[in-house]
């Protein structure tokens, strides 16, 4: 091409070409313009302005020639969606601007795997009608929770209850788990949520009662799911594992029930583990079951207010099961199998001579209470194991012909395609043919478990924060449908969708019904301060059956309710009372767990701008986990403590997948730290409010030991009567009778482990004015305990004693501006002159392992600073148990490591147990803590505390000018106190 036809530009300067060539150029460049769209269409956006000047639209390829695409010659045609892309095609015509650009223009459509939920309510053994009408009759209602240890059988025992009663199939190779509708449960295998189920079944008489079952997990981390269970309930019922027997969280379980004031039956699960697994004969097998019961009476007789309660079967409070193969028998249904097969002697008598030390006089046909020769048999040896073995040998072993007359002879008659089936399934059959419904589980549970009427006045005395003798009160002891209004919230369950939560609780009095506006009345609300206190109207109410729901229009006192459209106000528990009445209402106790939530992680979203999204699901989290704590830290971190690993784990798995939807970014786990002093402070520390106008002294010494365990407990507390509380005061803990009565404050609440008093005298200190400030010190004592000098993590066993007050005498002066920081920074300095200390949590754990796995753990124990207290094998099983404590510091990942030592035969639970003092000086500054390297003993309590610091965004050493006075200074500089430490 010639150059000189280009200006200097580029421009091209060349003669114009003419109309025939222009034309055959654009038929040129329309042959290249092939986009390999086949029968499609090229979309261009065209401005109206364009179109008006072109006068053509797009036309259809089908309609075009040789599949060329054509431009129409009427400017007013515009093709339909249904010409362009085919029949049944939506056009969304979607404005500029109006969606964010992280929205997708059609959002994709979610399918939720949180809970299983039934499209129709299956068929049952009863009328919904008749269950609902049995709600009005609390005498035939029974409120129980199975609890127990971990895999010990609670779930597949529920099962059980519900595939005798609800028409489902029943695959004993793989249990349905009914009540665990949540992914995690189904997926890892166990309980996480306590779900409830509301059941009609027979006793062994034949009559109805409505058994209201909470199924709750065994996990020790979840016991705070059980705590929120057993709130509701009248009794529970304890599943204890044959072989396994006793652990760890059936022991804390046990101790809780007590102190809840609640009555206990018991049933021996997995009977069936002693004859396929163990093979242990009948003799055996029975005293592995007596020493079971025993072990669970031991520890009944062990705990406070539990030395006049027994299990026995002979009571008729213990019954034994195999919820893989669906049975379950007490001592009475078992006889009253005889009595129907035999005529002519009573099933209650001959129960009664069942268990013991009662031997069978086959020549005489009596019982006698000594052996009549050394191999004679105990009746239930000889009545009940020996046949259950021979059922179990004979369908294992003998042929199909074999087994029908063996089967014929005891009255069952199965089908032909029932003897191809497998072992397990054919076992299942044979055994629920045998022994039935569970009538005798029904039984043990309405003899020994009061019902709601029954049972109401010792349960509105032992939750009900207010009088007893108001009308309000008397209505729940009477259990009257007609009364007022008053619910216990304690659960609460989110909707299927997880956008919203539907509350659960019982109806202590009056009836609820759809529709209604009732007052819901937070944790924080009180008779003075009605701030936690909202209006609502009931949308829905349900009785909850874990995976559906039957829709009722109102409950009446004695049952258990579900209710939508309430959720809002309420956190963690909640009173629901009614909308108007005379009388004030108060709140029910809130839920006192028998654990402490000590492991935490920060958390925050990958992508900064879903913050508002993250937040909203940890209010959810909140909600739906009663012990875990949310909170930020002064960091700005966002913080969430729960017990343990697997629940962290858990409530991480919610937060991500199901109420905030968003990724998260996750530190380490950490955990929390208390403050504490090992001496009283060095000298009076004193401290001057900014006006100069007030002066407090105080100083800081230990705790009693337990008196920080009798307050978290409940077993004292700052609302008692000062004559109560100074009485217990002296007669525990030796305290005289002035200290006694001059208790100002528990911290950093109202039933925290810190203890303020007024030590002060009258001749020294104007006690009317003092009393004037008493609200202001108080609040500035529990915002110190609340956050101690040392790392901001709460202090725990320090009483701190005010000695002097000078006090401005015109209220303008010493306002709680001005006395608040002041009391808050005088404990800071008593605190420092006493020798502080940290304080870490630690785990006791229970180790169940073969006999030479133990060496393995006592190496694995020994690399996290954990120590062995016992060690001993478990009765009647090839296992051992070894008990343990392990700083809950050093416990993450030491299952994982433990199994990995043991080739996974160990097996391991750890409960939070009690705080010890980390060794070393926090305040050392000798102590360089070299990066990388792990610290020696000696060293760690500098070490945790700089490093909390740091991650705080703290400075790495307290700061002395912080809390002390310019005077206070001068008269340590003259004592000579101030060590090196500080």
């Amino acid at each position: 091409m010639d150059d000189s036809l280009y200006d200097e530009f580029g421009n091209y300067l060349g003669p114009d070409l003419d109309e025939e060539e222009d034309e055959e150029l654009m038929e040129e460049e329309e042959e290249e313009d092939d986009y390999g769209l086949g029968e499609q269409y090229v979309e261009e956006e065209v401005d109206q302005e364009d179109q008006q000047d072109t006068g053509m639209q797009l036309m259809h390829i089908d309609d075009a020639p040789n599949n060329q695409i054509v431009l129409h010659e009427d400017k007013n045609y515009y093709p339909s969606a249904e010409e362009v892309y085919g029949p049944g095609v939506e056009t969304l015509v979607q404005e500029e601007d109006t969606q964010p650009l992280s929205e997708p223009i059609i959002a994709p459509i979610k399918i939720r795997k949180f809970h299983i939920a039934e499209k129709e309510m299956p068929a049952t053994t009863y009328n919904k009608e008749f269950l609902v009408d049995l709600m009005n009759m609390p005498d035939l209602i029974r409120n129980v929770a199975i609890v127990g240890h971990l895999h010990h059988g609670k779930s597949s025992f529920v099962d059980m209850l519900i595939a005798e009663t609800h028409d489902i199939p029943v695959n004993p190779e793989k249990p349905e788990r009914y009540t665990d509708t949540h992914t995690l449960e189904r997926e890892r295998g166990i309980s996480i949520k306590s779900m409830p189920m509301s059941l009609v079944m027979q006793n062994v008489k034949g009559k109805s009662y409505l058994l209201n079952v909470l199924d709750t997990p065994g996990h020790v981390n979840f016991v705070d799911e059980v705590t929120a269970a057993v709130r509701l309930v009248d009794g529970v019922v304890i599943v204890v594992d044959v072989v396994e027997g006793v652990m760890a969280n059936t022991e804390q379980i046990i101790r809780h029930c007590i102190r809840e004031n609640l009555k206990m039956t018991l049933v021996v699960n997995k009977v069936d583990r002693l004859i396929l697994e163990l093979k242990l004969p009948p003799t055996d097998a029975y005293f592995k079951l007596r020493y079971v019961i025993e072990e669970v009476n031991s520890i009944i007789r062990a705990t406070a207010g539990g030395e006049h309660i027994k299990m026995g079967p002979e009571l008729g409070n213990v019954c034994f099961a195999s919820s893989q193969f669906g049975w379950c028998f007490s001592l009475k249904s078992f006889a009253k199998i005889y009595a129907d097969t035999y005529d002519g002697f009573s099933a209650e008598e001959f129960s009664k001579r069942l268990w013991g030390d009662v031997y069978f006089n086959s020549d005489r046909r009596t019982f006698s209470r000594k052996p009549l020769e050394p191999s004679s048999k105990r009746s239930f040896i000889h009545f009940i194991l020996e046949p259950l073995y021979k059922l179990y040998s004979q369908v294992l072993s003998e042929e199909s012909k074999e087994l029908k007359r063996t089967l014929s002879s005891l009255g069952i008659f199965l089908k032909e395609k029932h003897f191809k089936l497998n072992v397990k399934p054919l076992l299942q059959l044979v055994l629920s043919h045998f022994f039935g419904p569970s009538t005798g589980f029904v039984e043990m549970v309405v003899q020994h478990i009061p019902s709601p009427a029954e049972n109401a006045e010792a349960k509105v005395q032992h939750i009900y924060t207010g009088d007893l003798d108001t009308e309000v009160a008397n209505a729940m002891i009477n259990c009257d449908a007609d009364g007022p209004l008053m619910i216990h919230i304690t659960k609460l369950y989110n909707n299927v969708e997880a956008t919203g939560f539907d509350a659960f609780g019982r109806v202590m009095s009056g009836t609820i019904k759809r529709g209604q506006t009732v007052r819901v009345l937070g944790e924080g609300y009180s008779i003075d301060d009605e701030e936690d206190m909202s209006l609502q109207q009931v949308s829905d109410v349900w009785i909850n059956e874990s995976r559906y729901r039957i829709d009722v229009d109102g409950v009446p006192a004695g049952s258990w309710v579900l209710l939508g459209g309430v959720d809002n106000s309420i956190v963690k528990t909640a009173t629901i009372t009614q909308q108007k009445w005379h009388e004030d209402a108060y709140i029910f106790r809130p839920l006192h767990f028998p654990t402490t939530a000590v492991l935490k992680v920060a958390v925050e979203p990958v992508n900064p701008s879903e913050l508002p999204k993250m937040l909203d699901g940890l209010r959810k989290i909140n909600k739906s986990y009663p012990i875990v704590v949310t909170k930020v830290e002064e960091s700005g971190e966002r913080i969430i403590l729960g017990t343990g690993e697997l629940y962290l784990d858990c409530v991480l798995h919610d937060l991500r997948r199901l109420y905030a939807e968003i990724d998260l970014k996750v530190a380490d786990p950490v955990v929390r730290f208390c403050e504490t002093v090992v001496e009283t402070s060095a000298l009076k520390c004193f401290a001057e409010t900014p006006n100069k106008k007030n002066k407090l002294t105080m100083i800081a010494e230990p705790l009693e030991k337990g008196l920080a365990e009798d307050i978290e407990s409940g077993r004292i507390n700052i609302r008692m009567p000062a004559k109560d509380l100074g009485k217990h005061l002296e007669q525990k803990y030796e305290w005289d009778i002035l200290a006694a009565r001059s208790v100002w404050a528990f911290g950093p609440d109202d039933n925290g482990p810190n203890v303020l008093m007024d030590d002060t005298l009258p001749s020294e200190v104007d006690k009317k004015l003092l009393g004037s400030v008493r609200d202001s010190i108080r609040q500035g004592f529990q915002w110190g305990t609340r956050e101690g000098p040392l790392c901001e993590e709460p202090i725990r066993n320090v009483k701190f004693k005010i000695l002097d007050a000078t006090l401005a005498q015109e209220p303008i002066y010493r306002g709680g501006g001005q006395i608040i920081p002041t009391a808050r920074r005088v404990c800071y300095s008593s605190f420092l002159m006493a020798t502080p200390r940290l304080m870490e949590p630690v785990y006791y754990v229970e180790i169940q392992a073969p006999a030479d796995c133990v060496s393995s753990v006592y190496a694995v124990l020994q690399r996290r600073r954990g120590h062995v207290t016992q060690d001993i094998p478990k009765p009647g099983s090839p296992l051992y148990t070894v008990k343990a404590y392990i700083p809950v510091i050093d416990s993450n990942g030491f299952e994982t490591d433990l199994r990995t030592h043991t080739q996974g035969q160990a097996f391991c639970q750890q409960i939070f147990d009690h705080w010890q003092i980390v060794p070393g000086d926090p305040l050392d500054k000798s102590i360089q803590l070299r990066p990388l390297e792990p610290s020696p003993a000696q060293h760690l309590a500098r070490d945790f505390m700089v490093k909390t610091r740091r991650r705080k965004g703290l400075n790495e050493d307290v700061s002395i000018n912080k809390y002390f006075d310019d005077p206070m200074l001068l008269a340590l500089a003259q004592s000579d106190v101030l060590g090196v430490s500080l």
